[in-house]
């Protein structure tokens, strides 16, 4: 329904134009019509926006009130904003949740990762992986190698423990409290190889500091002669959609840790954003 914010015809004004201006004319008010309409909307996605009044909306958009009123009539009968009777501002209605819902179920955590993973394993020189939780436990889904001689790889489809592992750490440190705790109180903490961590003070103090940093290490936890940084992408209840890592040969991998670590965060944070992740900064 087109959202009518212009002003009347004044009386004595001709508005009697040619049939050609007249369209020429009415498109262009439809499309500013339906431009300031979407800036109206986009106002509520500011931090802190969640309720608005119209002398707010007004003096952000440097329209007047009357056409703010306007706009927001016609979005009320669209349920995109809902009106508090009491206090009269407005806030966001179920119609821009559904909106945003049907949104975040069409992506596609795999589609959505592969350009970044080309991307990492093409300026790092080494291999990029894309895991997926399933449970307790999770699994590669995707990954690109880099043209070296000596290379990593991993197996996809093979589920791997939540302790064990920079990817599967990325994974445990960012779940809800209360599942991190049933993992440690469910899930036995069964060595991958003389290096994986086993201890759940161990564990916890080393989740900790991957949710501070916001990147898990991993020096020959999972697999011997390994080494990899991995950081989660984050959805938009702030849970990890999937993790992404850079791994390399061990003894290559050393030096080169802190220059993958830094371009990996760019990468995930890149794509939590598309996730719908607002992000509120690393402690």
């Amino acid at each position: 329904m087109p959202i009518d914010i212009s002003e009347p015809p004044r009386r004595g004004v001709d508005t009697s134009e040619q049939p050609r201006r007249r369209g020429s004319e009415g498109a262009s008010q439809t499309a500013a019509t339906v431009e300031r309409a979407a800036d109206v909307l986009v106002l509520f996605a500011d931090p802190g926006a969640l309720t608005l009044g119209v002398t707010e909306i007004a003096d952000r958009l440097g329209l007047s009130k009357a056409a703010v009123h306007r706009i927001l009539a016609s979005l009320r009968l669209r349920g995109l904003v809902e009106l508090d009777e009491e206090t009269r501002r407005y806030s966001l209605g179920l119609t821009t949740m559904r909106l945003g819902l049907a949104y975040l179920d069409r992506l596609d955590i795999r589609r959505l990762a592969a350009p970044e993973l080309a991307h990492l394993s093409r300026t790092l020189s080494e291999t990029a992986t894309l895991s997926v939780r399933t449970g307790s436990s999770r699994v590669y889904v995707d990954q690109v190698t880099p043209s070296r001689e000596v290379i990593m790889s991993v197996t996809l489809g093979v589920p791997y423990p939540l302790h064990a592992g920079a990817s599967s750490k990325a994974f445990l440190a960012f779940l809800a409290d209360e599942e991190v705790d049933a993992y440690f109180r469910t899930v036995p903490l069964t060595p991958l190889t003389e290096r994986t961590p086993v201890r759940e003070d161990v564990l916890r103090e080393d989740l900790a500091a991957i949710r501070r940093r916001g990147y898990a290490r991993s020096n020959a936890e999972r697999q011997p002669g390994s080494a990899s940084v991995a950081a989660p992408v984050l959805d938009h209840h702030g849970r990890p959609a999937g993790v992404i890592s850079v791994c390399g040969p061990l003894e290559r991998f050393r030096d080169e840790a802190p220059k993958c670590a830094e371009a990996l965060l760019e990468a995930t944070d890149r794509l939590s954003a598309r996730m719908g992740h607002t992000s509120r900064g690393r402690g």
